[in-house]
């Protein structure tokens, strides 16, 4: 192949322009790798557990509320109390609680009532009691278990917190001079009208023995009270 004067003067020019470049281009990567190297360069990384921003916070002091458990609860109820045999009549009583867990909680319930023999009477000339009418009074020391809290709907607008618990305990009935240890034990349902209130609904049935009738048997009496509760 023949290479033409033209040629050969283009092809000088070109390298002749193309070699400063090179240099420069490598003078430049020799630099940068040099700045990188040294010690007190601002490229050199900063150690990992080094703070990089020192937030200036006064820190001042807190109080903390004391915010009101209102565990205990007090209580006022009135219903209806079945004595086996002798009917129904009117039962009513206070309460006093304390919630020791959210679930769990500890009453104790006094109550009074009425019993009367009028049916008796009209069979048995004197009736059964002394009186038409004879006083019956108890008291209980209960635990009592919440199985489902949930809330009571009003209408579409309007829904109040409550809580379905279960209650069983012990405790002790006066009646015609006897007094007779008594088991209890049902269910209730608590409905809160506000934090420190609610309306508490309460089906329970008292077993004590009595020897009124000739022989002595195991009697069940069955309670349904309703009532209000305050929470402090």
């Amino acid at each position: 192949m023949r290479i033409t004067p033209l040629a050969t003067v283009l092809l000088t020019t070109l390298a002749a322009a193309a070699l400063p470049a090179t240099a420069t281009a490598a003078d430049l990567l020799l630099a940068q790798a040099a700045a990188a190297s040294a010690p007190g360069s601002a490229s050199t990384t900063a150690p990992a557990n080094e703070q990089v921003i020192d937030p200036k916070v006064v820190r001042r002091d807190v109080r903390v509320p004391k915010i009101p458990s209102s565990d205990f609860v007090f209580g006022v109820f009135a219903g209806t109390y079945s004595t086996e045999n002798f009917g129904s009549n009117t039962v009513y009583g206070g309460r006093l609680g304390y919630h020791i867990t959210e679930d769990f909680f500890v009453e104790g319930t006094y109550g009074e009532s009425k019993v009367s023999d009028e049916n008796f009477r009209q069979v048995l000339p004197g009736g059964v009691f002394p009186n038409l009418e004879e006083r019956l009074t108890y008291y209980n020391l209960s635990a009592g278990y919440n199985i489902l809290p949930g809330e009571v709907f009003f209408g579409t607008r309007y829904a109040k917190a409550s809580a379905l618990y279960l209650i069983a305990g012990i405790g002790s009935t006066k009646f015609l001079e006897q007094r007779k240890q008594t088991v209890n034990f049902g269910f209730g349902l608590r409905v809160f009208f506000k934090d420190w209130g609610a309306v508490q609904v309460d089906l329970r049935d008292h077993v004590y023995s009595l020897d009124l009738l000739g022989r002595r048997q195991n009697t069940q009496n069955i309670e349904l009270t309703a009532g209000v509760t305050l929470f402090f």
